[in-house]
């Protein structure tokens, strides 16, 4: 008989993406033969039991054998001899199907009671293996997430011992579990092949004897050929028990490994790092960004080929590429609740995901400079952030210096801000402050989107709930900050020192903007203010940039009068309307966004 297709034993302690690709192509298998051998037990209990239909059930039956051909088993090799078995058999029974009578006691011993043996010892065993492997991987999945979220600051000993001896006992037990379900899985390869034909030995057999005539049907050729089937079936079995003793034994020896290659971390006093691996392979856990400040951790699978680094998913048939390592460098971060965190940078400076892995030693070593990462860029680290409004030191002198007066009672005499009557553009959002920071730079916006990352993870982590509400007032000079009940302006920014305004990507409602202002020193303080907008925030962008727009305009008259002509105003010819700004323009980013207007 030709060599049937096997697990190795030896990977099953791994458990590898591939191993399990591999296995699900013998669980595949074995729902198909258990799906053909119930069918096949069906047709030859109908041939015990219908007597009177005995024609029909016989042809039922050899239709059957002659489907075993059409299964289309995913592990179909070796399998030639045994259809072309069952085809012969087919027209025998196409030839007995006139003769056959009450066959009660033979052919239940001979052919029902087999293939009866075979599902409920051989299949039924391959079943309650499946299950037993399915909790021994839950509970080792569940093992290695307790085990991922010890702390690391304050380390408790006795509770990471206890964890340890979990992880190791659950490791033990799924190893020996999947070892005693590859044995079995392998065995039944073996298994339906004997359970296939031996019932069909009974059947003939019962044939030849019960019927007076079966002398005349079943010349000697036919008995040769039962014979070489018979002879087939003990070749297999001889072949099985060789088998299952050298599984038996690599079982035992694979058992007999020591307790450390069940226990994570049992290097950690003195790891062994090779720096001269040319692959590397193993579970990491990655890091993924679920929304603007939570993120979550999924164990994947993941190794080196050819220069990239490769992840391959369970149940995937092969991996797919995550990064080109060329020119990239890793550097260890420091993460709340994982152990042992690398990152990896690109040549250009971006961070790729956060990988954490299951022991010290399975980082990969840095071959290359660290890169700082953007965010440092953009905003000193540690840079405290102010969760009410606080006037800029200048804005408050300007505010209250000499030459204006400040009515008692708190409220803003109209010609402290004479520009309200004075501007072209009087725009009003309600919004609601979240914070503001200092920041390093204005040259980009991702400073604003950096700002906004880091104000609502703060809120969040300390618990920060109220948000003062304003209303901002957009004009062509300034932005204000308007108490709604008081109407006392709570801030002034000139639209001058406004230099960075940008709504975030995904959360329509966001937006903030960097303000540059001379500090008492003679140097200059960039800070970023983030609001959270009722309406989109690219429409108070919208209204920023046309403030801007009418300031760069203002000392040309005609350039004045043709922005002027291109936007909507009020009755009075005064105040621009933004939402009712018209679809058919340029295409400009400035004036395909609209804003509400509430003046």
């Amino acid at each position: 008989m030709p060599a049937v297709d096997k697990l190795l034993l030896e990977e099953a302690l791994q458990d590898s993406p591939q191993t399990r690709s591999l296995l699900s192509v013998f669980e595949e298998d074995a729902g198909t033969l258990t799906d053909y051998t119930n069918q096949l037990l069906q047709a030859m209990q109908r041939v015990y039991g219908a007597q009177n239909e005995m024609c029909l059930a016989t042809q039922q039956l050899s239709k059957q054998l002659l489907a075993y051909e059409k299964q289309n088993f995913a592990l179909g090799k070796g399998d030639e001899e045994v259809i072309s078995t069952l085809h012969y058999f087919s027209k025998v029974v196409d030839e007995l199907n006139v003769l056959h009578t009450e066959l009660a006691k033979q052919l239940a011993d001979t052919m029902v009671l087999p293939i009866i043996q075979f599902r409920e010892k051989d299949l039924t065993e391959v079943s309650t293996l499946k299950d037993l492997f399915g909790l021994a991987s839950s509970e080792h999945d569940l093992s290695m997430a307790k085990y991922s979220r010890l702390p690391k600051k304050k380390e408790n000993e006795k509770v990471k011992t206890e964890i340890v001896k979990e992880v190791a006992a659950a490791r033990r037990k799924q190893h020996l579990s999947s070892l005693q379900y590859y044995c079995a899985l392998n065995a039944l390869q073996y298994r339906k092949r004997v359970a296939m034909m031996e019932p069909m030995l009974g059947f003939a057999h019962g044939q030849i004897n019960f019927f007076k005539k079966g002398a005349e049907m079943f010349s000697q050729s036919m008995d040769g050929f039962l014979s070489s089937v018979a002879d087939m079936v003990q070749s297999i079995q001889v072949e099985l028990e060789v088998e299952a003793e050298k599984m038996r034994a690599s079982q035992q020896e694979l058992l007999s490994l020591d307790e450390a290659v069940y226990t994570p971390d049992f290097d950690v006093a003195v790891p062994q790092i090779n720096r001269n691996l040319i692959q590397k392979a193993g579970y990491l856990n990655l890091r993924n960004k679920t929304g603007l400040v939570s993120t979550t951790w999924e164990r994947l699978y993941f190794f080196t080929q050819g220069g990239n680094l490769m992840c391959q998913p369970r149940g995937a048939v092969a991996g797919g590429l995550i990064q080109d390592l060329d020119n990239c460098s890793v550097m260890a971060v420091d993460c709340e609740d994982r152990r042992y965190c690398f990152q990896i940078t690109t040549p250009n400076g971006k961070a790729q995901n956060v990988k954490s892995s299951e022991m010290e030693n399975d980082k990969i070593v840095p071959k290359a400079t660290v890169i700082i990462p953007e965010a440092e860029q953009l905003i000193a680290p540690g840079t405290p952030i102010q969760f009410d409004i606080v006037l800029p030191a200048t804005e408050f002198l300007d505010q209250n210096r000499g030459g204006r007066r400040t009515n008692p009672f708190g409220e803003t005499e109209d010609a402290t801000f004479p520009e309200a009557e004075d501007s072209l553009l009087q725009q009003m959002f309600i919004v609601r402050f979240l914070g503001s920071m200092a920041v390093k730079t204005d040259n980009t916006t991702e400073v604003i989107y950096e700002a906004m990352r880091q104000v609502l993870a703060a809120r969040a982590i300390h618990n920060i709930f109220r948000m003062t509400e304003s209303h901002l007032m957009v004009t062509s000079q300034a932005l204000r900050l308007i108490d709604p009940q008081t109407q006392v302006t709570r801030a002034n920014f000139e639209l001058t020192s406004v230099t960075q305004f940008a709504a975030h990507q995904e959360n329509k409602r966001l937006v903030g903007f960097v303000v540059r202002l001379p500090e008492s020193t003679g140097g200059e303080s960039l800070s970023t203010y983030i609001f959270e907008s009722n309406s989109e925030g690219e429409k108070i962008c919208y209204a920023i940039n046309l403030g801007k727009e009418i300031i760069e305009v203002q000392k040309d008259p005609e350039a004045l009068a043709q922005l002027m002509l291109s936007i909507p105003l009020t009755n009075d010819g005064k105040y621009v309307l933004l939402n009712d700004q018209p679809d058919d323009n340029d295409g400009s980013p400035s004036e395909n966004r609209g804003a509400e207007s509430e003046a």
